[in-house]
């Protein structure tokens, strides 16, 4: 992905060099064209993410073709500056063109990706839930026999490890949504299983946030997640449990939405960056920066509001959002 980003910006800031060199002629020097079209290519690469690669080969070849041929056709009629201008324009539009259908269908590609993930956390919270019913009688008859047979220690032994498995489940399901419980109840697993302390201090239930199910589970999902990976990390080179809290309530009209997470620490130029623009990640391997901005993203379109703190080392997140239907 970084590499077809940079060979894609280079081809982009060459590109338009030739373009911008074919309308202006000698009338500007050569340095100034080419300094003009660096400077709006590395602009526009902090602010876009590259997501052609969807379109297919063949679609990217034809363009391209295309795209030269604007080129050489601007070259070969240097004098002719506003006919220059309105090529270059139709150069501009069929870019704008491929990355807006490139980012549609990748979104598209994700969307599919995230709803078939979710179908299988669903079911198998809910084949957890059945499972659980299924065995209740069971587990009632075995506490029932301890206690007829004089063994009431055992009893509430048993009762409690129960009671505990339970709790686990309940504690991500209990009013909410279908695709809102997978995610909280497929979090809470993963975190038991790395090691780290999940803790859900709900006022009320996540699903009473105004925000569709499809948004919450972008939401939700991304948040939790980097959360759970910061932990991860930040248990590997402390070596000590990590904890995770989530809490949710509503003041004043607000909904409020706090995630604390411990963290290592994070690069101040990433700080500066995060939540703001794509490609920026506390993270290291082939993270490509996304789910902080889309967490914003999904925050805004609900007129809601975003703010994050770092300090001993521990990562806070806190997002409001009005209780607006």
């Amino acid at each position: 992905m970084l590499r077809t980003s940079s060979i894609y910006w280079l081809a982009l800031g060459a590109l338009l060099f030739l373009h911008l060199h074919a309308i202006t002629g000698e009338w500007v020097p050569f340095h100034w064209s080419l300094l003009v079209s660096g400077t709006v290519s590395f602009y526009f690469q902090r602010k876009i993410i590259v997501e052609i690669n969807s379109l297919g080969k063949t679609i990217n070849s034809v363009l391209a073709v295309v795209q030269l041929l604007l080129v050489i056709v601007s070259l070969a009629f240097p004098l002719h500056i506003w006919f220059s201008v309105v090529v270059m324009g139709v150069y501009v539009g069929i870019e704008y063109v491929r990355l807006r259908i490139g980012r549609q269908i990748t979104q598209l590609k994700r969307d599919i990706a995230q709803h078939e993930e979710q179908s299988v956390h669903i079911n198998e919270t809910f084949r957890i839930v059945r499972s659980e019913r299924h065995d209740f009688l069971k587990h009632v008859s075995a506490v029932h026999f301890m206690l007829e047979d004089k063994r009431p220690e055992e009893a509430k032994l048993y009762l409690d490890t129960l009671v505990e498995n339970y709790e686990e489940t309940n504690y991500s399901i209990k009013g909410e949504r279908g695709v809102v419980a997978g995610i909280l109840h497929q979090m809470y697993r993963r975190g038991k299983a790395s090691g780290v302390s999940v803790v859900y201090d709900l006022d009320l239930p996540l699903s009473t946030l105004p925000i569709a199910d499809q948004k919450m589970v972008g939401l939700l999902g991304n948040l939790l997640s980097n959360s759970l990976d910061a932990c991860e990390e930040w248990q590997r080179e402390r070596n000590t449990q990590a904890t995770l809290t989530l809490q949710f309530s509503k003041r004043s009209g607000l909904y409020m939405l706090i995630c604390k997470n411990n963290s290592l620490p994070v690069p101040a130029n990433v700080l500066d960056s995060l939540f703001h623009s794509y490609g920026h990640t506390t993270k290291g391997g082939s993270h490509e920066g996304l789910g902080t901005k889309i967490i914003k993203d999904i925050v805004e379109e609900n007129q809601g509001f975003l703010d994050f703190v770092y300090k001993n080392e521990e990562f806070t997140v806190k997002i409001k959002v009005p209780a607006i239907r």
